[in-house]
């Protein structure tokens, strides 16, 4: 059964973009994911949500591209935990506007439910999704921490997409001539 509607091939731009990023809970989980949190069981926890219902939103994100597993060894065992693509990370601004809009516009159930988007290089909050307002810089994962009130004291730096490194490519020491090459 399909989580909602397809709205994949629609001709609208945002209507697209919210078949991808619009399901609350799936924002929810790159919520965690951002927070370094992307192993399924601390996810689980953390969002109070039944295994049947995080099972399909990250499935999904992974066949979005959004996310992509890494294994990891859980004592004897090898386990898979969740990551940014850097499609996922791309998704960054988005949450930035939606915990901005948010804390403008509606009011917290207590003190602890507040949220902040710092820029970590100035060290200040901004009130722009993808750019700080305090310097003028533009925000990536790398350069963003979030400051949930009700998770720590401080603000926490955001998880990034793992960077491939490329292999070494074998660099010749000496230039062989070729065949049809008539050796001086």
């Amino acid at each position: 059964m399909p989580l909602r509607s397809d709205w994949s091939a629609r001709t609208c731009s945002l209507a697209r973009g919210l078949d991808v990023l619009g399901d609350p809970w799936g924002s929810l989980v790159l919520r965690e994911i951002f927070f370094g949190n992307g192993r399924f069981d601390s996810i689980k926890q953390r969002l109070q949500v039944a295994d049947a219902v995080l099972s399909k939103r990250l499935g999904w994100l992974l066949d979005a591209g959004l996310l992509t597993q890494r294994p990891y060894q859980d004592g004897a065992r090898t386990r898979q935990e969740y990551v940014l693509t850097p499609k996922g990370e791309d998704a960054l601004p988005v949450l930035n506007a939606i915990i901005i809009w948010a804390e403008k516009h509606l009011d917290a159930p207590n003190e602890v439910s507040h949220m902040k988007v710092i820029h970590t290089d100035c060290g200040q909050a901004t009130l722009s999704a993808d750019t700080c307002t305090h310097c003028g810089t533009p925000l990536t994962a790398a350069n963003t921490s979030w400051h949930s009130f009700k998770r720590s004291g401080h603000p926490v730096p955001l998880a990034v997409a793992p960077r491939e490194i490329a292999p070494r490519e074998a660099v010749p020491t000496a230039i062989a001539p070729r065949e049809t090459e008539i050796p001086a």
